[in-house]
């Protein structure tokens, strides 16, 4: 019994091998058992393809890097400029749609937000706000233009038929806007029947007063038939002796806009005038000789070109006159032939004067250029002077000359208009 007893130990020990031949019984109660955990169990082999996947593309992307014939450094240079350039694109490309939103809403603000204003009336003062600040500076600057008040203007019209005249009467302005640094004006009104500027009148000119009193009547001789295309400007300025008067404001009505069966008098607001352009005048071509020993200026007329239009053709009659002037004083005075029908003249006409040297620097020489009328007063076209007090072309001009004693020196000078000449020529005596 014992041996028996000792024998089954020995056989269940012997079993254990017989166990292994079973082991192939085994496996399906394995492959149940593990087919309980199946989700982690397949996570683990989606993990282990993806760093497979991701190993296997890293080590491609080193072996195409190191077939590229340049070092590591080089490489790494490369790629940080490539992001810095990608960065400041897409910075820049943020920054614009940024600003364009922010002029979008400004502009919404500015127009929208007034309309809406307009068209609601109970609107809370933020809506205000919101309208004013959406307003430029530029656009506060002509709104504040627009509200300020330039003054007024009394004035009378009336048409005689059968003398085919019309008669402008400048009464008198009020509340003029003050120009001069004092709070005073010196105001004169300009009277012009456009398109034709030739035919113009000039009030005079009342000093250091807001509410000039006129009373001053002026003619234009126009058929009837014509009086339909054109404008009457009565512009009131502020007069300057040393410099470009200014214009104040201005009142522009078209006559064809008017009853001319009655006479009309009657008080307007001025608005601003039309800021033009300079008009151009023209150039003149003029030639100066001095000969210190015989104490001789010799001025030569050449040429003009481009003159303005004076006459109703289209054309001008123009002639040109030479004044000798020294501290403010006229000593003498030329002129050349008129030239008919042109705006490019040719004179080749000399003139002479005797000047002793030693008051070759005091002395100026002006040039106008004038439309010569049958019929009323010559219009200046333009003017130019030289000489030692001159400056631009003028000075030089003349330093020229003095630099090349004996021999002719030609230059062409733009005309200028005959005011703003005047007004340096007045500058120039008041400085002594």
């Amino acid at each position: 019994m014992k041996f028996n007893l000792f024998r089954r130990p020995q056989a269940v020990e012997a079993a254990e091998p017989t166990g292994a031949t079973t082991v192939t019984m085994g496996p399906t109660p394995a492959v149940v058992s593990t087919s309980a955990p199946e989700p982690p169990g397949s996570n683990n082999g989606t993990e282990i393809n993806k760093n497979d996947m991701f190993e296997e593309i890293k080590s491609k992307f080193l072996n195409e890097i190191d077939k590229i014939p340049l070092p590591p450094w080089a490489l790494i240079a490369i790629a940080v400029v490539a992001a810095l350039l990608i960065l400041t694109c897409c910075f820049c490309i943020i920054k614009k749609c940024c600003c364009k939103k922010k002029k979008n809403k400004k502009g919404k603000k500015g127009k929208d937000g007034f309309n809406m204003k307009n068209m609601q009336g109970g609107e809370d003062d933020e809506d205000d706000d919101e309208g004013e600040t959406g307003l430029t500076e530029e656009e506060k600057e002509e709104e504040e233009k627009e509200q300020e008040k330039l003054g007024k203007l009394q004035y009378s019209i009336d048409y005689d038929f059968e003398n085919t005249k019309l008669t402008v009467g400048i009464l008198q302005a009020a509340d003029l806007m003050s120009m001069d640094s004092g709070g005073t004006s010196d105001p004169y009104v300009k009277v012009l029947l456009l398109p034709d500027k030739k035919k113009k009148y000039d009030t005079k000119v009342h000093k250091k007063t807001l509410n000039p009193v006129f009373n001053e009547t002026f003619v234009f001789k126009v058929p009837y038939e014509e009086l339909g295309g054109k404008t009457l400007v009565m512009s009131v300025f502020d007069y300057d002796r040393f410099s470009k008067h200014d214009v104040i404001g201005e009142v522009k009505i078209p006559m064809n806009s008017i009853d001319l069966g009655r006479p009309i008098e009657e008080w307007k607001d001025l608005e601003s005038a039309d800021q033009e352009e300079p008009e151009k005048l023209g150039d003149i071509c003029i030639s100066l000789r001095y000969v210190p020993t015989a104490g001789k200026l010799t001025v030569c007329i050449l040429e003009a070109k481009n003159l303005k239009k004076m006459d109703a053709c289209g054309l001008s009659d123009p002639y040109v006159k030479i004044q000798l002037l020294q501290g403010g004083k006229r000593l003498k005075k030329k002129k050349t032939t008129v030239k008919k029908n042109t705006l490019n003249p040719y004179y080749n006409e000399s003139f002479s004067f005797e000047i002793p040297l030693e008051q070759m620097q005091k002395i100026l020489v002006a040039v106008t250029v004038f439309d010569y009328d049958k019929i009323g007063k010559n219009d200046a076209i333009g003017k130019i002077f030289v000489g030692s007090k001159a400056t631009g072309l003028g000075l030089k001009h003349w330093s020229d000359m003095l630099a090349n004693p004996r021999r002719p020196i030609a230059q062409w000078h733009p005309l200028q208009p005959e005011e703003d000449i005047d007004g340096q020529l007045a500058s120039l005596n008041a400085k002594k």
